[in-house]
């Protein structure tokens, strides 16, 4: 198995246990229905451990654009295979999403909320305010990369890792999935939504496509400030590439913060003209 087909498969893992988990604790009349936040982020989590032992001695299981881009950013991983993977990464984000449908098809039948439907396959925020939602996936991601690469500094048992790799997500998830639900990945935000868009879901709605930068922008912005962050801090090298890149992200979220505002306040206002 080349590294290219170990991300399709790690990352399709898991989507197929995520978004699983998702369309059973959501969708209409499954047995799980009901089951809480608790067993979401559980689900989450042991779908990348389970993810992370299917690939990780063949691709490193990235499983997630911003973790390949951060550790490329620090050095860790080549610039010239970053295409490949993100590529992968997407492929099987989409793949996992298709099977996910058809394995509760009856459900999806039986259920009429358009939002719990689109849940199974994408994020969306708990309260829609740009700024907010975007620095929430900027610190989950950031802390991911911080996670994963604290992680790596230490030896664990033969075999350990990927469970520890798990409870990062359920900790991430439990912690600081509430806001956005925590897509912290490009690739399984992006992946099914765009399944969303073509499966012939019954009575499925739009698919939400205004919020969907975030999800994707968030992640990639907070996954290679974080590892850039740590790389710094735990080396004492805080060089030129550490300061612009707190420059940029500071100038960029100042900048969202009041463009945000702007386009809030203006949805605000039509609201009430139309009210």
């Amino acid at each position: 198995m080349t590294p290219f087909v170990g991300e399709i498969l790690g990352t399709m893992i898991l989507i197929i246990f995520g978004g699983g988990v998702v369309a059973n604790v959501n969708l209409k009349d499954s047995k799980a229905q009901g089951g809480g936040w608790i067993v979401v982020a559980l689900g989450w989590g042991l779908g990348v451990t389970m993810a992370v032992y299917a690939a990780g001695q063949v691709s490193g299981a990235h499983i997630n654009p911003a973790v390949t881009l951060g550790l490329a950013a620090v050095g860790d991983f080549p610039w010239s295979q970053v295409p490949g993977y993100i590529t992968a990464q997407m492929i099987g984000a989409f793949l996992g999403a298709c099977i996910v449908y058809f394995h509760f098809l009856p459900h999806f039948r039986k259920e009429e909320d358009k939002a719990l439907k689109l849940a199974v396959f994408s994020t969306d925020p708990a309260i829609p305010h740009t700024f907010s939602n975007f620095l929430s996936e900027f610190i989950g991601t950031a802390m991911l990369l911080i996670g994963l690469l604290a992680i790596g500094s230490n030896d664990f048992t033969e075999g350990l890792n990927p469970f520890i790799v798990g409870f990062l997500i359920v900790a991430i998830g439990l912690s600081l999935g509430g806001t956005t639900g925590y897509a912290i990945n490009p690739a399984r935000d992006l992946g099914p939504r765009i399944a969303h868009f073509f499966l012939p879901i019954p009575g499925k709605g739009d698919s939400n496509w205004r919020y969907s930068w975030i999800p994707v922008l968030g992640p990639i912005f907070g996954g290679v400030y974080g590892a850039i962050f740590y790389k710094a801090v735990t080396e004492s090298n805080y060089s030129m590439e550490f300061w612009f890149s707190t420059l940029f992200v500071t100038v960029f979220l100042f900048g969202l913060y009041h463009a945000g505002e702007k386009v809030e306040d203006s949805i605000q206002s039509g609201a009430k003209v139309r009210n």
